[in-house]
């Protein structure tokens, strides 16, 4: 044994293991670093991300919503289209694969399945498309109309089309539909529409025909009934004068009578009807000419929801 200082030289797998073992302690600290910044402690720029991501989501989900409703409006302006509309023009309706065509094809969502809210953003996107769509098969379809209806303006002339009263002279006292009867309590489907105004209030022929009847007709008390021809007739009771003779041929707006209270009444009204093949038909349908939308939609609620049947 010496005093001499000796040097000592580690082995070159000691050496390893040292190394290892820095780099493992190294990796756990990154590892746990990493944790606190990203899941507890969020830095600036993840927070940033975090709420963009969230207000998008809210987005897509707003949009999401407001499509389907879009989608909800256009059912029902189609369903019009088909059944009213088309049926009035006597055109055929619009078939389904018209209205859905190049709407089968999956492929062009696949790639919307590699992002984050792929199912949302995958619904909206085919929402979009069905819409887009759906607008351009109805755009088609109006257009056919009214190049239908420049075609047949006798027809159109002849077709029930416009209110048989002033808007601001009357009240909507009743709708089409099943009403309990006001005299007898009983429930019964009421043909028409009950418009409450005051005795003497003007009445309208609401399209070109020929007066059938012009007489007192029991329940209903004065009654016009004219003859429009393409299968449609309309009806005006209750009248307190009959201005017009049987055989006489009208225009649509010429003045036919004046509102009262004749027959089975319980207060000055106009009840109005429109028959198709005899068939009755719910007048509202009947309003396309002479009104804005929204006094379209005011007609149809009031229409909806007047229960108050005066005959």
């Amino acid at each position: 044994m010496t005093d001499n200082f000796e040097r000592y030289y580690p082995s070159v797998r000691t050496r390893l293991l040292g190394w290892l073992r820095i780099f493992i302690l190294a990796l756990s600290l990154a590892g746990v670093f990493y944790i606190l910044m990203f899941y507890i402690f969020d830095a600036p720029t993840e927070k940033n991300l975090r709420r963009e991501n969230e207000q998008l989501r809210s987005q897509y989900s707003v949009l999401n919503r407001r499509m389907e409703s879009a989608l909800r409006v256009m059912s029902d302006i189609q369903n019009r289209d088909d059944n009213f509309y088309r049926v009035m023009m006597q055109m055929d309706p619009i078939g389904k694969g018209q209205r859905l065509a190049g709407l089968d094809n999956e492929k062009r969502y696949r790639p919307l399945a590699t992002l984050s809210d792929a199912d949302l953003v995958t619904r909206l996107t085919r929402n979009m498309d069905l819409l887009d769509r759906q607008l351009y098969a109805q755009s088609i379809s109006f257009d056919e109309l009214r190049s239908y209806a420049g075609r047949e303006k006798d027809k159109l002339a002849h077709i029930p089309s416009v209110l048989p009263i002033n808007m601001a002279e009357y009240t909507m006292s009743s709708g089409y539909g099943y009403r309990r009867d006001p005299l007898y309590g009983s429930v019964k489907f009421h043909e028409g529409l009950d418009f409450a105004a005051d005795t003497g209030t003007p009445v309208y022929a609401t399209a070109d025909g020929k007066v059938e009847v012009a007489d007192r007709q029991k329940e209903y008390g004065n009654c016009v009934e004219i003859a429009h021809g393409y299968n449609y007739m309309t009806r005006y009771a209750h009248l307190s004068e009959i201005l017009v003779q049987e055989g006489q041929a009208v225009k649509r707006g010429e003045l036919i009578g004046r509102v009262g209270s004749t027959g089975k009444s319980t207060g000055p009204h106009l009840h109005y009807e429109v028959r198709f093949k005899g068939e009755p038909q719910n007048p509202v349908n009947y309003y396309f000419m002479d009104l804005t939308p929204d006094q379209y939609a005011e007609i149809i609620q009031a229409a909806e929801n007047a229960g108050h049947v005066m005959d």
